[in-house]
């Protein structure tokens, strides 16, 4: 906890000149309850910009399965134990995001097209096959196959 000498109104550019330092004074002034000394309208942004970081770390993710599923159905000759681990583990890592935030569910329905267009470039750029070799849309259901244990065979 902050001493009283600590807390002292921060100042005017301590969010510009000193990132670390003013997260954690405005969480001193969230647990002190000093409403009065906060920087609210920063504070109100890094709020909504830790949503949309969570947002894109949604996709990073979804694209990085959906590319390396792709590579694992459509270039089978070359499956590794590298490709298996990366799925494995960006399902994971998808899998404990959705569960800190369920609400994200309904924007990863909402970003499977996209996400599929960038891990086909990403596929086709990876494996030197054309773009035409993988579907317009993604072939694979969401929750019984991308997020499960199963593998395109």
């Amino acid at each position: 906890m902050a001493t009283a000498q600590q807390l002292a109104r921060p100042g005017p550019g301590l969010y510009d000149q000193d990132f670390y330092v003013w997260t954690m004074e405005q969480a001193d002034l969230l647990r002190c309850h000093k409403p009065d000394w906060m920087d609210w309208e920063n504070v109100a942004e890094e709020l909504e910009s830790m949503g949309k970081r969570d947002r894109r770390e949604l996709v990073s993710r979804l694209i990085l399965i959906f590319m390396h599923l792709a590579k694992w159905q459509w270039q089978p000759e070359k499956r590794s134990p590298s490709w298996r681990s990366t799925i494995n583990e960006q399902r994971l890592q998808l899998t404990l995001s959705l569960n800190d935030s369920p609400s994200l569910k309904s924007f990863l329905g909402y970003s499977v097209q996209e996400s599929w267009g960038r891990a086909v470039k990403s596929a086709a750029d990876e494996t030197g096959l054309p773009v035409s070799t993988f579907p317009e849309s993604c072939p694979w259901d969401i929750d019984k196959q991308v997020l499960a244990d199963w593998w395109p065979e």
